[in-house]
């Protein structure tokens, strides 16, 4: 058989198998009656090669017509024709899960559950509720005609967890499909009004999205500034001072006068000028030995006397020799 669903009237998949039951070569053909003629499946699905069903987008859908499928298995040269039964496209609806679920808190300890389905026709759809609270060991589902739940008396005490699904209505079709169970809201003592797993996505979008883009757009700021702020390359990277400049009018304009290029007063630098002279001496060498002279020449101290007993020659080595003797 062929096992067609209407996802939220956007797309239709018709299936009829999977790759562990089929062996043959399948097509799929369609048509409405009295309206189209017969046209193979655009957009076939597969498992490994092996075709496990046809997908519908929202332009070949035409829902209120009479809707019949042809399946051809081909095998070792043979050719197998099944057709479907006649079809409802409108009985064949699948909604999308009910999203934005809120709790808002009432007087009298009662709480109002609010949501919104992302299903086009709101008006042909019926929902159920389902709750518990923590100290419950079983679900309770109510039928719900409109986007709101009053639930009539709450224990503070305690937590409740909540979910909400949808299906199409008696006016709008007759079907049972019904949608996924909505993300659960959580309300109570021990939880916040959002739940505990809308707290963990929004968690999951600080740490995984938020704090990676901000860090990137911070890095990318910190690039640009550093690029085209001179003043913040001066800070990172200091230049080494270069002082020969600061010493220009030194040499060049007061060719080297300290006194004139610091601004000392000329009665200052005359002060620390000499006033005084000195004598000029004069050294000279002294004579050769040749040409010695009485050590007494020109003094007024006497020759030294000669020591009693000794010989009136002088010894042969004396420094005395062929010197005047008084």
């Amino acid at each position: 058989g062929v096992d067609c669903v209407l996802f939220n009237e956007e797309y239709m998949t018709c299936m009829w198998g999977s790759r562990e039951t089929l062996t043959a070569n399948y097509s799929l053909y369609y048509w409405y009656e009295n309206r189209s003629p017969v046209v193979e499946c655009k957009q076939y699905l597969q498992d490994q090669g092996i075709r496990v069903g046809c997908q519908f987008n929202e332009s070949e859908i035409i829902q209120f017509q009479p809707f019949r499928v042809l399946i051809n298995a081909s095998l070792s040269g043979r050719t197998l024709e099944v057709r479907s039964e006649r079809m409802e496209l409108q009985d064949l609806v699948k909604p999308e899960a009910p999203v934005n679920l809120t709790i808002h808190n009432m007087s009298s300890n009662q709480l109002q559950l609010t949501w919104t389905s992302p299903y086009p026709k709101a008006q042909c759809l019926e929902h159920a509720v389902k709750y518990k609270s923590n100290k419950d060991t079983s679900w309770t589902v109510h039928q719900v005609k409109g986007e709101v739940f009053s639930f009539p008396s709450v224990d503070y005490e305690k937590y409740y967890t909540f979910y909400v699904r949808s299906k199409i209505n008696n006016y709008c079709g007759s079907t049972q499909l019904w949608s996924e169970w909505s993300i659960p809201v959580v309300w109570g003592s021990n939880s916040t009004s959002k739940g505990a797993v809308e707290e963990q996505l929004h968690w999951f979008w600080i740490h995984m999205v938020l704090i990676p883009v901000a860090s990137c757009l911070l890095l990318l700021v910190l690039v640009v500034l550093l690029v085209r702020m001179e003043r913040v390359w001066v800070i990172l990277m200091p230049r080494i001072p270069n002082p020969s400049k600061n010493f220009d009018e030194l040499f060049i304009t007061h060719n080297g006068n300290f006194q004139e290029w610091a601004g000392v007063p000329k009665d200052v630098v005359e002060s620390f000028k000499p006033n005084y002279s000195e004598n000029i001496c004069y050294v000279s060498e002294l004579p050769p030995k040749d040409s010695y002279e009485p050590l007494w020449e020109g003094s007024n101290h006497p020759p030294p006397s000669v020591m009693p007993g000794a010989s009136d020659t002088p010894p042969e080595h004396s420094p005395y020799k062929n010197s005047y003797v008084g």
